[in-house]
């Protein structure tokens, strides 16, 4: 040992002579986004040694090579299946995993900062209490060396207004990792629905804001969906199968053909049984003129076809629809013909420009009584079928 001490001192002492401003180079955690360049350490290269020296720091280093223990390997897979089960339970009583994250990890969406673990704990905890998120959690991959990449969804209700209005907002989060302990240094959201990410953003708190207005939706039963992705003008959704009465429409702003839909489930059925009102009403154009309409009424989720009694009139059936994903602008006011096509317009056209795949055709939902609701609350959506969403 005391011989492999004295060639350490000679190796450090050649080294000082050959370099004297050498500086150890730092580890740093990796950064919000992945870098355009590459930026490496490169030392001036010193003088060429005689062959001894070479030998005798070969040697050196062979001998230090044999006394230090390997540094391991870091299993990013593994932390991408860690994501995968701790995630979910960012807002629920379990929590996450506090051991994963750096004492001084770095948070960062376009209105909120923090940086330490008590500050990113606080953050879950304050949104928790204010807020009751439901997060969905879509999928987890690693996006570099030392880099995992996190898509979700995030609906809450903002419990302190009385109308408890929700706000949704979709995107992705990256997660910077710390090579030397292997543990998440930083985490930085990205909204869909903005452009400008950064902290602060303006555009990120007016995009707040502008979800707290007030929409009613009644308290009855509705399709069950998942919100998928949510931009600046819609939201993408994904629809659970369910069954509708419907009958012929005239236009998709009239009410043709509701009496016979709402007399079926009101108890003008071959059982006389009265099914539970559900929300919203649809009428659906097929074409591209938006001229073949029909009126339709949702069925309760739990029901199926063939328990169902059969419509009294010729005119009025069932149908299943098997759901899907669909692009849906909501909308306030009346829904006037013209607004209704303007909408619908709108909404093609931004679904086509950011290479989504529309149907033929779509839908307006009303959600309220046009007769019981102040137009400036009500709940109106223009709903598009797409076809081959990718959440990638």
């Amino acid at each position: 040992m005391a011989r492999i001490h004295c060639l350490q001192q000679m190796l450090v002492a050649t080294s000082n002579f050959l370099n004297p401003t050498s500086r150890p180079f730092p580890t740093t955690c990796i950064s919000f986004r992945p870098l355009t360049t590459t930026t490496s350490f490169q030392p001036y290269p010193p003088p060429p040694l005689r062959a001894e020296s070479n030998r005798l720091k070969w040697a050196i280093q062979l001998s230090l090579a044999e006394q230090s223990p390997p540094k391991p390997r870091l299993d990013t897979q593994a932390l991408v299946e860690f994501l995968y089960d701790d995630l979910p339970h960012l807002f629920d009583d379990q929590g996450i995993d506090e051991s994963a994250y750096d004492e001084g990890v770095i948070f960062r969406d376009p209105i909120t900062k923090h940086d330490s673990l008590s500050g990113y704990l606080f953050n879950i905890s304050l949104l928790r209490t204010l807020f009751r998120p439901l997060f969905q959690l879509h999928w987890v991959k690693q996006t570099g060396p030392y880099e995992i990449t996190t898509r979700w969804t995030m609906v809450m209700k903002f419990i302190l207004l009385p109308w408890k209005p929700e706000l949704v907002f979709t995107g992705t989060s990256v997660m910077g990792i710390n090579p030397e302990n292997g543990k998440f240094c930083s985490h930085v959201d990205y909204w869909d629905s903005i452009e400008k990410n950064d902290y602060f953003s303006l555009e990120g708190l007016l995009d707040v804001v502008k979800q707290l207005r007030i929409y009613k939706t009644p308290d009855l039963e509705t399709p069950r969906y998942q919100i998928l992705k949510r931009t600046a003008n819609y939201e993408v959704r994904q629809y659970n199968p369910f069954i509708i009465v419907e009958t012929t429409g005239d236009k998709l702003s009239g009410s043709k053909g509701f009496n016979d839909v709402a007399g079926y489930i009101f108890g003008k059925n071959s059982t006389t049984e009265k099914i539970p009102m559900t929300t919203p009403v649809f009428t659906q154009a097929i074409d591209d003129e938006l001229s073949k309409v029909s009126i339709q009424i949702v069925l309760p989720v739990d029901t199926e076809t063939a328990s169902l009694p059969d419509p009294n009139q010729e005119t009025v059936s069932l149908r299943k629809i098997e759901g899907g994903i669909a692009a849906v602008l909501k909308f306030s006011g009346k829904p006037t013909e013209d607004i209704v096509r303007e909408k619908e317009r709108t909404l093609r056209s931004n679904i086509i420009r950011d290479g989504l795949k529309p149907q033929m055709g779509c839908l307006l939902a009303r959600y309220n009584d046009p007769g019981r609701t102040w137009s400036f609350i009500m709940r109106n959506e223009v709903v598009i079928w797409l076809d081959d969403f990718s959440m990638d």
